[in-house]
């Protein structure tokens, strides 16, 4: 019998695994994954710039999208977004190493509401992001009994 910490670990590196938007597209890195929680970085690069030179907010709503999604998922139950909403707090600049940490704040039957935090690498948060899940059938991996 797996622990809750073990099954979200183990979740997360199946879904990372395949996670190409997130992994190879976006560049991010999946941190940690632990029971109703997740942590990801990325670092912005020229790449992600809007024509204000600053971070285009579609790259920072992903991460915090992707950091919902795992720990959303990290109790070994096929969860996908039901809605969300952000809020853009301060720009991210080219150099800058966002982190997103991502919480439950509860889960009920098959709906959650989950906060995450994007914060840069000075630790001033950058954007505050509020997604709410509904689980659908089947599971991320196969448990044995």
């Amino acid at each position: 019998m797996m622990t809750p910490e073990q099954r979200a670990r183990q979740v997360g590196e199946t879904m990372f695994a395949v996670d190409t938007a997130s992994k190879d597209t976006m560049g991010m890195e999946l941190l940690a994954c632990e029971p109703g929680r997740a942590l990801m970085r990325m670092a912005v690069t020229p790449l992600h710039l809007n024509g204000h030179q600053i971070c285009h907010g579609g790259f920072i709503f992903t991460l915090a999208d992707s950091t919902f999604a795992f720990a959303c998922n990290s109790h070994n139950r096929n969860t996908v977004a039901a809605g969300c909403s952000i809020e853009f707090l301060r720009p991210a600049q080219a150099g800058d190493v966002l982190t997103c940490e991502g919480l439950e704040q509860t889960l009920s039957g098959r709906h959650g509401i989950y906060d995450m935090r994007v914060s840069n690498q000075r630790g001033e948060v950058v954007a505050m992001f509020r997604g709410k899940s509904a689980t659908i059938q089947g599971n991320v991996f196969p448990e044995g009994a």
